[in-house]
């Protein structure tokens, strides 16, 4: 993967996040539909009208109004209402019936939104899920309002549309509205959410760990990274770690090692090679670095992923906390 020196590209890029092909829901009258808990991200969009989000484990309902975007984390059961009052019908069941990705309820008239799934990488989708709220909201008055608009419609259009390249057109469009919903997660402030989240949202750190995406095979050095970010190199560990969770060279460490799982699973470049890309003088250093992070060596890495898809075992700190056990769903419903 070519580094961009942009962590949000790098991190969408690495977990190979993308938006399949959106459905819609036309909603009027008094409404409810339940859906089944989501294998994977979920986003739903109101493009017009407005409707209640009610998801299980106690968490107030929250009425969208038009322009709001949602995303949900995969897991919890979630439902869609114009009427939380209203026994709520079967949500899979309707659009399992739907004709050309479209549920409707009632007379359609009141609310049309666009949902669809975030697929990602079996083995590193943890990256981008696990420091995701349980739902994540954009309001439709937020300060990139006026471009989130315009991309709903251009989705809502693009996804009606019977005209050659309407599917890509629209799972593209679907992938900048995930890009404009996370760049708003960022911007939102509040606790730092740890790991590559919590970096981006500090803009001394930040800096730092740009330089680091850029340029993974840079011997950088502690007090190198201080002064690009404009700190004492005590100041700039502490702050770092409250950020991220980690120490600086940690991060780097498990960047390079989150680098190589990609190339070992997905290619054939020798570990010799790699090793060398990745700033390691020799491939014995880089095989006991692998090994420390992710708990096996490189070459048998590759022989256990190599076409599977699978992860031999997940790298447990620093870009993303906890073990990633993240799988592509069966996509069973569209909104």
């Amino acid at each position: 993967m070519a580094a961009t020196g942009d962590p949000l590209s790098d991190i969408l890029a690495l977990v190979g996040a993308r938006c399949v092909r959106p459905g819609r829901l036309a909603a009027g009258g008094a409404w409810a539909l339940r859906f089944p808990p989501p294998q994977t991200v979920k986003f739903i969009a109101v493009a017009a009208g407005g409707c209640w989000l009610a998801t299980e484990g106690g968490a107030a309902p929250l009425f969208l109004a038009s322009g709001d975007v949602v995303m949900l984390a995969a897991g919890q059961p979630f439902t869609l209402a114009g009427d939380l009052a209203v026994p709520p019908a079967d949500g899979a069941r309707l659009f399992a019936g739907a004709r050309d990705h479209v549920g409707t309820v009632g007379d359609g008239r009141d609310v049309l939104a666009v949902g669809g799934h975030v697929v990602l990488d079996a083995e590193r989708g943890g990256l981008l899920a696990e420091l995701l709220p349980p739902v994540l909201r954009v309001r439709g008055d937020a300060p990139d309002a006026a471009s989130m608009r315009w991309l709903l419609d251009q989705l809502v259009t693009e996804a009606a549309a019977d005209r050659p390249g309407a599917v890509l057109a629209s799972e593209r469009l679907a992938q900048l509205v995930l890009v404009h919903v996370l760049r708003a997660h960022l911007a939102a402030g509040g606790p730092p959410g740890g790991g590559w989240v919590g970096a981006l949202r500090d803009p001394r750190i930040a800096r730092a760990v740009r330089l680091m995406h850029r340029e993974p095979g840079r011997p950088w050095r502690l007090g190198e990274l201080a002064r690009e970010a404009g700190m004492s190199r005590t100041s700039f560990s502490q702050r770092f770690k409250a950020a991220t969770g980690v120490a600086p060279l940690a991060y780097l460490l498990n960047w390079r090692v989150r680098l190589a799982e990609r190339a070992l699973s997905d290619g054939t470049t020798p570990v010799s090679a790699l090793a060398l890309s990745l700033g390691y003088a020799s491939e014995s250093a880089f095989s006991a670095a692998f090994k420390r992070v992710a708990g096996v060596a490189p070459r048998h890495y590759r022989a256990r992923t190599a076409g599977t898809g699978r992860p031999a075992q997940a790298v447990r700190s620093g870009i993303a906390p906890g073990a990633s056990t993240w799988s592509d769903p069966a996509l069973d419903t569209n909104v």
